[in-house]
């Protein structure tokens, strides 16, 4: 809020180079922000791990079965609603990742009618892990931030495969910091929500997730090694906007406010075209 007013913005500075370094101590200077970067960098994240559908009133209001594994489901459930098709978790690349006051630019490819917002919790690992149990995931877990999933629904709804659609530069914003699983035991207590030009458009409870954190980690972790930065989003509450009656859907010159409780804070993204 304050960068939004261009109000300065005081940090402790520390001796290091990111948010990774367990080892890193505040150097007792304090400084101003000069410019908002995401909290973890395209290069730390690598690819961005996704999981589809997992908040029940979501998978109500689309009329599509809880799945019983972490997954996304089918383009085609997604759009037709009359049966699920489980398949792999997706993946949005590394620079779908924006920081959370840059404006989100809709591509020349992507229709009027088509750009929507996804508020979701995000996981940062932060150190490295394999095949981990659900009873230890959390251990590896450095914190959580709000992300914004966003989606190219008419690229969506051509193919089973999600990455294209939602991996375009920049549709992913994250920020605008961490906050430690010290600080946020249980994520169950989070709350989420959407404002389009000032109109709450989703307002969700983390405790309405079909998987925990633990087990979204753990699931994921299975067969494949989480390096140290990596992020994993995890679902949408209900409210998107293809869900609406009509759809509404980002243009330009809107403003989306995506935020989560308890200092995750909000992003402010301005939505315009290339």
């Amino acid at each position: 809020m304050a960068i939004e007013k261009n109000a300065e913005v005081s940090v402790k500075v520390v001796a290091g180079n990111s948010a990774l370094d367990y080892d890193a101590s505040f150097t007792g200077e304090v400084k101003t922000i000069d410019e908002l970067l995401s909290p973890v960098s395209q290069m730390e994240t690598g690819t961005v791990r996704c999981i589809g559908l997992n908040y029940k009133e979501h998978a109500a209001e689309m009329k599509l079965t809880i799945p019983n594994t972490p997954t996304s489901v089918s383009a085609f459930a997604f759009f037709f609603w009359h049966f699920l098709i489980p398949c792999s978790v997706f993946l949005k690349a590394s620079t779908c990742i924006a920081s959370a006051s840059e404006p989100i630019i809709l591509p020349s490819n992507v229709d009027y009618d088509e750009a929507d917002y996804e508020v979701e919790l995000a996981i940062v690992i932060g150190r490295q892990c394999k095949n981990v149990s659900v009873s230890e995931a959390a251990d590896y877990v450095l914190g959580y931030a709000v992300a914004n999933d966003v989606t190219a629904r008419k690229h969506q709804e051509k193919t089973s495969q999600w990455s294209y659609a939602k991996g375009m530069d920049g549709f992913c914003p994250l920020g605008p910091c961490i906050v430690s699983t010290e600080q946020i035991p249980d994520a169950a207590v989070l709350n989420l929500k959407t404002r389009l030009n000032g109109k709450i458009m989703q307002n969700g409870s983390a405790d309405d997730m079909i998987f925990s954190i633990p087990e979204i980690v753990s699931y994921v972790s299975q067969g494949h090694t989480l390096l140290p930065g990596t992020v994993i989003i995890t679902g949408t509450p209900c409210g998107i906007g293809i869900s609406q009656s009509p759809p509404q859907f980002l243009q330009p010159g809107d403003e989306l406010r995506i935020s989560i409780s308890h200092g995750l804070g909000t992003q402010i993204c301005p939505i315009a075209r290339a």
